[in-house]
């Protein structure tokens, strides 16, 4: 194909000439700074939009309360047609990107290869600028599934008759590697989940506690019929396994076993009626891995049933594999968390390893995972967490919903153990974690439509409760969180007010007493 150089960078002519042909492309780039730089470059080089792109570039703009760093960025790309898209961007972001894709105002997306799995756009091209991505070795190639995966994203066929996929090479060695390893090579092998631990652990529980197996029989009929025993073969060792797992779900009392249900050895059929327990059953209905909820139950043991300080739960938490990948500690901040942990050290439900345990790199993540939880608490912005935690507003949403529904979890687990202090603690943080906000606004955030952002406004406003709300002037209200909401508040409190006709300010009708 010929296209067209500005002798700028590959990337852009590519993307350029795709406008020119009244085409669309996507962008695969390694991390999120570069596809939001790649986004910036290309947009640069854009003179005009059409007036779509600045109704639409608004609206990614505005799509948090307070707008950050990464919305304006984003809001100037669009406003050219061009896009980037990441798990940074909150939900409503994303969204919209991927709408005005398909609707053809933008058209240009610059992405990471999240965007690679599952999702059907209008892209005629395909153009992936890295082929390699750090890893335990340095600089590694990226398998050949995913470059086809991301490949097969150009020229859909419900979009497209054709479509190019374009790889970039700096080297005429590198070219001759991309051909050797892409276009020839053959995509791995694929191999069965089942054969991790964690994930085998987590649906032998599962089909326990629904009750679809109830004998170490009906277990391994089961796993014999599975991808995984049609692979591995060695059915014997596959039968080892389970019996430890087993073993250890016993162990944590998540498992039952009737008479002649002992557990000898390793190479001995397990006998009798296997069954969940009440607890066992809760585990697997709430999906936790049982190593989680056996980790969870430990640490909320710690406790003794008595009010804790909630750090050591986000703690507890954050040392969960539902929460990985964790906030990674960088090396000139060791020295920084190390002081935290000295000071947080009383309140840790979670015991701390030697710092020469393998262990100890995921205590140090796990550890500022939750010091950024607890910040999102203390009403610290989207830009602040930005620059404090180098993570974006769209894994802010990303791990607050996963802690909230881990703490969720940790509540259930205590309401079985029946400790109460510790219900009473999870419930409140919850709240707490959901909203992003401190104690004091835990009322105000109970009326609907109220946020971290408004909830703020009116308590230092002095209007902290429900009696405050029902005192307070229509007016001044408004002033505060806006007409709507005014009135939304007043009519939660139980207070009729009168619609205010459209063109008339509420300070001219004279409303200062309501009827109830």
């Amino acid at each position: 194909m010929d296209i067209p150089s500005t002798g700028d960078n590959p990337v852009i002519d590519i993307a350029l000439h795709t406008i020119s042909l009244g085409k669309q492309a996507i962008v695969f780039v390694g991390t999120k700074s570069s596809a939001e730089k790649q986004a910036e470059d290309i947009a640069k080089k854009i003179k005009k939009s059409g007036p779509r792109c600045l109704e639409i570039s608004e609206q990614a703009k505005n799509a948090l309360p307070q707008p950050t760093k990464q919305c304006t960025r984003l809001a100037y790309c669009i406003g050219k047609g061009i896009a980037f898209h990441h798990a940074g961007l909150v939900q409503k972001q994303r969204e919209l990107i991927e709408k005005e894709f398909r609707s053809g105002a933008v058209k240009i997306i610059c992405c990471t290869p999240t965007l690679a799995l599952g999702v059907s756009l209008p892209a005629y091209r395909a153009v992936i600028r890295d082929l390699r991505r750090f890893g335990r070795r340095g600089m590694e190639w990226i398998p050949v599934l995913e470059y086809l995966q991301q490949a097969g994203r150009a020229g859909r066929p419900e979009h497209d008759d054709k479509g190019e996929c374009i790889a970039i090479a700096s080297t005429e060695p590198e070219q001759e590697e991309i051909i050797k390893r892409y276009i020839f090579g053959e995509p791995e092998p694929i191999h069965s989940k089942l054969a991790v631990e964690p994930t085998l652990r987590f649906y032998l529980l599962s089909l326990i506690a629904s009750r679809f197996v109830k004998d170490m029989d009906q277990i391994m009929a089961f796993f014999s019929k599975t991808f995984y025993a049609s692979q591995f073969k060695d059915i014997e060792e596959i039968q080892e396994k389970i019996v430890r797992l087993l073993r250890q779900l016993e162990e944590w009392e998540f498992i039952t076993m009737g008479t002649g249900g002992d557990f000898q050895s390793a190479d001995v059929l397990v006998s009798g009626n296997i069954r969940p327990t009440q607890i066992g059953k809760r585990v697997s209905e709430l999906y936790l891995d049982p190593l989680t909820a056996h980790s969870l139950i430990e640490a909320v043991k710690r406790t003794n049933n008595k009010p804790a300080n909630l750090f050591g739960y986000l703690h507890a938490v954050s040392s969960s594999v539902e929460m990985e990948p964790l906030l990674r500690v960088k090396v000139k901040e060791y020295d920084t968390i190390q002081e935290k942990v000295a000071e947080y050290e009383s309140y840790l439900l979670m015991p701390e390893p030697s710092i020469y345990d393998p262990e100890y790199e995921i205590f140090m993540n796990a550890f500022k995972t939750a010091l950024f939880l607890d910040s999102w608490m203390d009403e610290s912005s989207d830009e602040n967490l930005m620059e404090d935690y180098g993570i974006r507003p769209g894994e802010i949403r990303v791990k607050r919903d996963n802690a909230e529904w881990l703490l969720f979890s940790l509540q259930e687990l205590c309401r079985l153990l029946e400790y109460r202090e510790c219900m009473k603690d999870l419930m409140k943080l919850r709240v707490r974690l959901k909203h992003g906000i401190k104690e004091e606004l835990v009322s105000l955030v109970r009326f609907r439509n109220i946020g971290r952002v408004r909830a703020r406004i009116l308590y230092n406003n002095n209007l902290r409760n429900v009696a405050d709300i029902k005192k307070a002037d229509l007016m001044r209200l408004s002033q505060l969180v806006g007409k709507n909401i005014a009135l939304s508040l007043k009519e939660q409190v139980g207070e009729k007010v009168d619609v205010v006709p459209k063109g008339k300010r509420i300070g001219q009708l004279g409303l200062g007493k309501y009827n109830t």
